[in-house]
């Protein structure tokens, strides 16, 4: 029997009035009496469960999985739009799907690709990036790079893709690594043309501590760590917990590669794509996320910077894939659209909500 000290457990006064109804709910139903993952011993069985939430995948054209051949391999889904391929081949999104690092997988986040693949009319590329403590800091970068460089360089002729279209984009961790390739497209040599990033609540510093205003080692100053750190699933102790497995290395913490907010090159800055970012108003990440978008913008990027009210790092899908005629716009892509029939027929459906 599990014990109950472990469990998530209902939420706390200080939080419960704030968070949106939804997700209140969401918690009362399927999280409260489920183990947090930060007290009880690591297994890797836990990756093998369902998500309570996720929606059906939408029908697209087409569903197949890839292996890239490399040191080692990386696995890759790739979702492809019923339409005609355009002239010039499709734009194509690579996603990295959250999880901490440590959680997820390739199919952590079919609803979510498919749905994007047929309302954006892109092709979706979802990496199966290694995972920590298997592999630690940096295998999930090196993978998220070679599927990146493969679409590259591979993607015209074994995707139908145009290598000019590419947008990078992921949620939690993977908003992370998202931001980590578009830093090192942009000092790739030549640089690999990222036209564009969509970042959800995007882990962007790696130092932060849970005593965020003491002495720690790393003194990193984010509101939101001390503001919000009641506001569940994502305490500050799990956020810490997932980075202990994933950077288990402080000396890495500060490495652009796990922290590319904490980036100093301001050429690399300007180099780096339009964005958009859809943070949580009551998550431990909001700041950083904040301080990202002001970063791009201060290097003279257009910024979409979206907050959810009342939600917290587990934002609903379906409100995000409301926003996604804003997340892809047209005048990057032209083939990233939404219809209104399509925008309506979404906000209709049962809400779904997905992973770190």
């Amino acid at each position: 029997m599990t014990d109950p000290s472990t469990f998530n457990g209902p939420l706390h006064p200080d939080i419960a009035p704030y968070l949106d109804a939804e997700y209140a709910a969401f918690h009362n139903k399927y999280l409260i009496d489920r183990p947090a993952l930060h007290k009880i011993p690591w297994d890797p069985a836990c990756r093998a469960g369902t998500n309570p939430s996720e929606l059906e995948p939408c029908k697209v054209g087409s569903v197949r999985d890839l292996t890239i051949y490399g040191t080692p391999p990386v696995n890759v889904r790739v979702f492809t739009p019923p339409e005609e391929r355009p002239m010039g081949g499709w734009p194509v999104l690579a996603f990295y799907h959250g999880g901490g690092w440590m959680l997820g997988g390739i199919n952590a986040e079919n609803s979510f690709c498919a749905r994007t693949c047929l309302t954006a009319k892109c092709v979706v590329v979802a990496v199966d990036y290694r995972l920590a403590p298997e592999c630690v800091f940096p295998a999930a970068v090196d993978d998220s790079w070679t599927a990146l460089e493969w679409i590259y360089e591979y993607g015209a002729t074994e995707l139908g893709i145009n290598p000019s279209k590419i947008a990078v984009g992921g949620s939690s961790a993977g908003g992370n690594l998202s931001a980590v390739m578009t830093q090192r497209a942009a000092q790739h040599s030549p640089p690999l043309p990222i036209i564009y990033q969509v970042l959800i609540v995007p882990v962007t510093d790696n130092t932060t501590q849970e005593d965020a205003y003491g002495s720690s080692l790393f003194p990193t100053h984010h509101e939101s760590w001390v503001k919000w750190k009641n506001t569940t699933p994502l305490i500050p102790r799990e956020m810490l917990w997932f980075r202990s497995h994933y950077l288990p290395d402080k000396s890495k913490w500060t490495h652009v590669d796990a922290s590319p907010l904490l980036q100093k090159d301001d050429r690399v800055w300007s180099r780096l794509p339009d964005a958009w970012i859809g943070i949580a108003e009551l998550d431990i990440l909001r700041s950083e996320g904040e301080a990202y978008a002001q970063k791009l913008k201060e290097a003279g990027r257009n910024v979409e910077l979206v907050v959810y009210p009342g939600e917290q790092t587990l934002i609903s899908r379906s409100k995000l894939l409301s926003n996604w005629e804003r997340m892809l716009p047209e005048r990057y892509t032209k083939s990233f659209t939404l219809t209104s029939i399509m925008l309506d027929r979404w906000r209709s459906l049962e809400t779904g909500i997905g992973g770190l």
